[in-house]
């Protein structure tokens, strides 16, 4: 993770973010007269998204304001009625289902954390099963992924 944040102290991005904040800020700051918090909340999530969906570093969108609006008078939540856990289940699967997934960086690292050892290791056991023990050549495998996903800026 200290890999991506130098990016940002070097300067590298910071021309590009700042272009992308006041792109931001034209779209969702454009009439804050009379705004609720509610609505300035909500427009800061909308900002943080496009910048992360810009940079590439976000995974799930922020729901719409109508998602939001529908699913409030729905589950009647305005009118102080407690959601049940299966209601509140119910409730984020429609959000997610929605907004949709933006990005598989999390299935990515994931599949290259457990999968490179995993077919290593399988290798390792149909050629050379004695050469090296088990107990040393997973954690090596396992630390050269992590030190290889670390140098792509994966992690």
């Amino acid at each position: 993770m200290g890999q991506s944040l130098k990016k940002f102290a070097n300067g590298e991005q910071s021309d590009n973010i700042g272009t992308i904040i006041d792109n931001c800020y034209i779209t969702h700051f454009n009439n804050t007269k009379k705004w609720s918090l509610a609505q300035f909340c909500r427009a800061v999530c909308q900002t943080v998204e496009d910048i992360n969906k810009e940079l590439g570093c976000t995974q799930l969108r922020v729901p719409e304001i109508a998602t939001l609006e529908r699913l409030h008078q729905e589950y009647e939540i305005c009118s102080g009625k407690s959601l049940k856990r299966e209601e509140y289940h119910k409730m984020l699967v429609e959000i997610i289902g929605e907004t949709k997934i933006t990005g598989l960086g999390a299935k990515d690292v994931l599949l290259y954390l457990f999968g490179v050892p995993f077919i290593t290791l399988f290798i390792k056991q149909s050629v050379i099963p004695q050469a090296i023990p088990n107990y040393i050549f997973i954690p090596g495998v396992t630390s050269a992924t992590v030190f290889l996903l670390a140098k792509l800026h994966m992690i």
